[in-house]
């Protein structure tokens, strides 16, 4: 499956932003999708998981403000991002997997990813 996301850029505190991964194939249903995130000089991190029946599950530092969702019939994730930090600028990653988790290793395809710069 190939990822593409769409919908990064750059925003004030406070804003929302909706960022939305869109994959090939017919098999998207099949497949748990996540949310990463790289922020500058920092290793990469969970976000948020979405798994084929709709469960969901948030890091800490995202819940309550971020919302993970997903569309079958177009084949694409999203994330909506609300209250946005200036902690919360990084490169964002879409990834699709085959169980349902946290760990980066459990995701075998990821997108290129797309830039969340959020000024103070």
């Amino acid at each position: 499956v190939q990822l593409v996301e769409s919908g990064g850029g750059l925003v004030q505190a406070g804003d929302s932003l909706r960022l939305a991964c869109a994959a090939s194939g017919r098999t998207f249903s099949t497949y748990v999708m996540g949310w990463f995130r790289q922020p500058p000089g920092k290793e990469r991190e969970f976000v948020a998981t979405i798994g084929r029946g709709s469960r969901t599950y948030y890091s800490e530092s995202v819940k309550a403000r971020f919302t993970i969702s997903r569309d079958n019939a177009k084949n694409t994730v999203y994330l909506q991002m609300n209250s946005l930090k200036p902690e919360d600028t990084a490169v964002y990653y879409c990834a699709a997997g085959l169980s349902f988790g946290t760990r980066i290793e459990l995701y075998g395809y990821w997108g290129q990813g797309t830039l969340v710069t959020v000024s103070s």
